[in-house]
């Protein structure tokens, strides 16, 4: 393969409605789109959501990495072989990077797998896609009376698996669990993320325990992401903790596995850096003894769905959830003629009837 172009841009798509937790409220996608030409003709697509609460990327910053190794890229990479060795030559820049680099390399396999008239998975030597995929109902940080609405509204769906992302707010936050409990969800079946929301151990522990409900995780729920305070918060509540944002790089895994009980992971492709690093990632995650979550973050379009597909797919043996797949549930319009999206009881069917690279039709932003 030789690359021609590659073409980042933003990507800006309205929500349906604004979406809330404790480290952001977003209406809109913040997206960095990139597509690659190769010499035969062929486009390849990639997405990324950099996130300054996560990875300590922007937008700009992201533009900025694409307009500093486009080049390079262009010059270097025309196999697989060549990408995973970038991937591991450029393992420092990428750490801080990461969402830029996935929607790069993305487009890249993209593009590799339809020149090869192959799926991403065959052209990664990865079984191919087949089953079902069952999606987490994720109930943002909302009144009370609109979180019982959007929680009817999946129970309607028959969903069967929830996670909420808790306010802080005692008050409200005991009323989200009493619309929990009066609806009859097991408390098995919820996870609640807290997005780092509290300063210290003691203030996470003190809010949980007023919550009494045994939630089957707790995800991120203090701002220093210290293994070691998390341990804490694990121990004092008898809980699993999610590792989100404490768990950027397969360099700190280390830090978590003389106790692997505690830990469940969350990996989202933008977050660790593409689907090659994500792979790794799950090896490492499986060798240590974790249970594994996809997830996705607010606001993906189908691309990223379909990516993380592969990663699931990989790794079904550890996934206890997945989470994303709100194509225009959430999202005004996406990119794909028939958008990745979850339906009844958060079930995803999806195959790429033979369709080369990631198995879309995609509509191209102009």
């Amino acid at each position: 393969m030789k690359l021609l172009r590659i073409s980042p841009s933003i990507l800006d798509i309205p929500f349906r409605e604004a979406f809330k937790h404790a480290s952001a409220e977003r209406a809109a996608t913040q997206t960095l789109w990139v597509q690659c030409a190769t010499a035969t003709g062929v486009t390849g697509v990639g997405e990324g959501c950099p996130r300054e609460y996560v990875s300590g990327e922007s937008l700009e910053s992201a533009l900025a990495f694409v307009a500093k190794h486009q080049d390079a890229w262009m010059a270097e990479i025309d196999s697989v072989d060549a990408l995973r060795m970038w991937v591991e030559t450029n393992r420092v820049s990428l750490d801080v990077n990461p969402a830029a680099w996935s929607a790069v390399e993305l487009a890249i396999l993209d593009a590799l797998a339809i020149e090869k008239n192959c799926s991403i998975e065959k052209l990664l030597g990865l079984p191919e896609l087949c089953g079902n995929f069952l999606y987490t109902a994720v109930l943002g940080d909302a009144s009370a009376a609109s979180f019982q609405k959007q929680l009817e509204r999946y129970l309607a769906n028959g969903f069967t698996d929830f996670k909420i992302k808790l306010s802080g707010n005692l008050e409200l936050d005991m009323q989200k669990i009493a619309v929990l409990r009066a609806t009859g969800v097991p408390a098995g079946r919820v996870r609640a993320d807290a997005n780092n929301l509290w300063p210290d151990v003691a203030s996470a522990v003190l809010h949980m325990k007023a919550l009494n409900f045994a939630f089957m995780g707790l995800e991120e729920p203090i701002r220093t992401g210290s293994p070691q305070a998390l341990r804490q918060v694990a121990v004092a509540l008898g809980t699993k903790v999610i590792l989100d944002e404490s768990l950027l790089r397969l360099d700190q895994i280390g830090d978590f596995e003389e106790d692997r009980q505690h830990w469940i992971v969350n990996l989202r492709i933008s977050k660790m850096g593409g689907i090659l690093r994500s792979l790794d990632m799950l090896s490492a995650i499986r060798e240590a003894g974790f249970g594994l979550i996809v997830g996705a973050h607010v606001g993906e379009t189908s691309v990223l769905t379909r990516a993380a597909l592969t990663i699931a797919n990989q790794g079904r043996d550890i996934l206890i959830a997945q989470e994303g797949a709100f194509g225009t549930h959430l999202l005004a319009h996406d990119v794909v003629e028939q958008p990745l999206m979850f339906g009844h009881g958060g079930i995803l069917e999806f195959a790429t009837g033979g369709k080369p690279g990631l198995g879309l039709d995609v509509r191209v932003p102009t």
